[in-house]
């Protein structure tokens, strides 16, 4: 092994890691030094890519000293403790001005306290969020990096190399901000997913009760969509999904598939953290929801028993059904992105973080699971009004909104008479409808809290806080603001 050979490492060889390392090996100027716990995987790995020149390491030693200076590793392996384990092992071995790169997908806070923890010693700690699968780590995936101004100077030609290209030929990689900003803007793409993904089973659903159509006819109309301003990789691969022909039993295999989702904590954690921002995220958390409703078969089963509607869905009109259903999923789409984007702004006031949103939404063009057409007009809102309180509101989607409403007004109202649960269809539009209204029925919770725990208020027509003494003569007083 020669020594400071590469300018660049991976630990952790799991497909993921794998895949990273083989794409960083097939870029020019990039040398990979990697290693893993297991010496099999790295033996495995080295004698099946005999082209990517990797320089293999056995030892955290000799991992160190095959890198050049600053020294810089990705680390992909199992969120936690692993983790942890790693960064411990690494950081014994490297020195100030090197850097270490978290590329698993680690809980913001985590990446905070590790980011501290490992500054003291000197060494630069980098949070990034990869989006893309083990395609997108080995042909381009969307990269949300974290950390220092110091580690981008390093870190980042080397992820341009790797990083998807849009159309524009922008690779799909920014500096997102300081220590967890990162991971926190990869929680929020994959709670915008979750919602994403529940929208289109949603409307695959109605539109299969609602006409009887195949899930083969049902196909060609996600293709046909994908055409259009749904174009995006989502619905792409829905039409493939729907396609697939079960080999073992001749049905379509989305009959055979268990109707239980899993999630791996990505889409919780964001309806956890906007809530303890303050920051309605309404349709990932009934997409969360629905989630784990699928993966309770026990109460379904006894649930059953529950009436409905009692009579049989079928609409009268096809086709102007399905038109329906392509906008109330467009509109809930847009309002899926607005609160995504929503709780990045109001992460990055919380925890200090300078985030360019136009940026964000340009990183996710390509690569990444959500990478959509409309991402373009998202970039396009905010480079008009970077300050853009509301993306909702932005004219190309409040166009949108408005020429879709009504059909999706009659979604939800299809949906609700027929007994067919649309979570997050209805909530979607439950918060436009919210977010629209001159006046919310929270005066109403005020006087409740203010009546039970002496939470005062606040009025209309003057200034200052407010408790009324509900038993006795119910005289209001002013009250000192200590809520």
């Amino acid at each position: 092994m020669n020594a400071a050979a590469a300018n660049i490492g991976v630990v952790g060889l799991a497909v993921m890691g794998s895949n990273l390392a083989r794409n960083l090996a097939s870029r020019e100027g990039n040398t990979v030094a990697v290693y893993n716990r297991s010496r099999t995987k790295t033996d495995e790995l080295v004698q099946a890519h005999p082209e990517a020149g990797f320089v293999p390491a056995f030892s955290y030693e000799e991992f160190a000293a095959s890198l050049s200076k600053p020294r810089t590793a990705i680390i992909m392996v199992k969120a936690g403790g692993p983790t942890d384990a790693v960064i411990d092992e690494l950081v014994k071995v490297f020195e100030p001005g090197d850097i270490i790169v978290d590329g698993g997908n680690a809980y913001f806070p985590d990446t905070i306290r590790r980011e501290k923890a490992v500054r003291e010693t000197g060494i630069n700690f980098v949070g990034a969020g990869i989006s893309g699968g083990e395609e997108g780590a080995l042909n381009g995936p969307s990269i949300m990096p974290g950390g220092s101004d110091e580690s981008w100077v390093t870190l980042g030609p080397i992820l341009k190399s790797i990083a998807a290209v849009a159309d524009d030929g922008e690779p799909c990689v920014t500096h997102i901000g300081h220590d967890g900003a990162g991971h926190f803007v990869k929680m929020v793409h994959n709670g915008i997913e979750y919602a994403d993904m529940q929208l289109i089973a949603e409307a695959y659903d109605l539109i299969r009760r609602g006409t009887g159509r195949t899930p083969a006819e049902i196909a060609d109309i996600f293709a046909e969509w994908n055409t259009g301003e749904l174009e995006s990789y989502l619905i792409e691969i829905t039409a493939e999904v729907l396609r697939q022909v079960d080999a073992e039993t001749g049905k379509p295999l989305v009959d055979v598939i268990l109707d239980q989702a899993g999630a791996k904590g990505t889409g919780a954690w964001t309806v956890q953290t906007a809530l303890s921002l303050g920051v309605p995220v309404s349709g990932i958390a009934e997409a969360t929801f629905a989630r784990s409703l699928s993966s309770h078969p026990e109460q379904r089963e006894v649930a059953r028993v529950l009436p409905g509607p009692g009579t049989e869905f079928q609409v009268d009109d096809a086709d102007g059904f399905v038109e329906d259903v392509r906008q109330a999923l467009f509109a809930s789409k847009i309002i899926a992105y607005s609160q995504g984007f929503d709780e990045i702004r109001a992460g990055a006031a919380e925890y200090n973080w300078t985030i360019d949103l136009g940026a964000v939404s340009k990183i996710w063009r390509a690569g990444c699971i959500i990478r959509a057409q409309f991402l373009n007009r998202i970039a396009d809102a905010y480079a008009e009004q970077p300050e853009l309180p509301v993306l909702a509101t932005a004219p190309y989607f409040a166009d949108a909104l408005t020429r879709g409403q009504a059909a999706w007004r009659r979604v939800v109202i299809a949906a609700t008479q027929a007994g067919i649960p649309s979570p997050a269809f209805s909530s979607s539009l439950a918060y436009y409808d919210g977010l629209r209204a001159d006046r919310l029925p929270a005066a109403l919770v005020q006087g409740q809290r203010d009546f039970f725990g002496a939470h005062t208020y606040k009025r209309i027509d003057k200034e200052g806080t407010f408790h009324t003494l509900w038993s006795g003569d119910r005289t209001e007083i002013e009250a000192e603001d200590t809520h």
